[in-house]
């Protein structure tokens, strides 16, 4: 199977903060935000894989900062890492100003299977790791692979 860059599955998704988006205290509800980054993730890894994908895991969530009506909430998701049938993308969440300066406002780590029409996993093409960053984050994926292979063991 064939290596993909991590450009080729790059995604990026804008909305509009609107007074449905918001929790009782005026920024943005954190579900609302978890199912924009599902989808992301579920967009970067359908591209990546070429398959149907399931969510195995949000396996890192960050809540920085919170946003409120009128922000423009932009989020962008990459593959980070690989296994066989899986795959680990990694979405962040910004606010972004009037200037198109963005804020970071979240970051999560999404683990994505590739599955067939009978929901059975199937293999993912391999990853080219090429800048430092790439190396970075594959690294760290490797990390977050055995600390969730442990979770599993102990019964989390």
């Amino acid at each position: 199977m064939m290596k993909k860059h991590v450009e080729d599955s790059l995604t990026e998704q804008t909305y509009l903060m609107r007074p449905k988006y918001l929790n009782g205290y005026g920024n943005l509800f954190g579900g609302q935000l978890m199912g924009w980054i599902d989808e992301v993730a579920s967009i970067v890894a359908m591209r990546h894989s070429e398959s149907d994908i399931t969510t195995a895991a949000i396996d890192n969530l960050n809540f920085k900062q919170g946003a409120t009506v009128d922000d423009v909430i932009v989020l962008r998701g990459r593959i980070t890492h690989v296994g066989h049938t899986s795959m680990e993308v990694r979405v962040d969440t910004y606010v972004e100003d009037r200037h198109g300066m963005r804020k970071m406002i979240n970051r999560a780590y999404v683990v994505m299977v590739a599955v067939d029409e009978h929901h059975k996993p199937v293999p993912v093409p391999g990853l080219y790791v090429e800048t430092e960053s790439e190396k970075a984050e594959w690294e760290g994926g490797e990390k977050r692979y055995l600390l969730r292979k442990q979770r599993r063991k102990e019964g989390y």
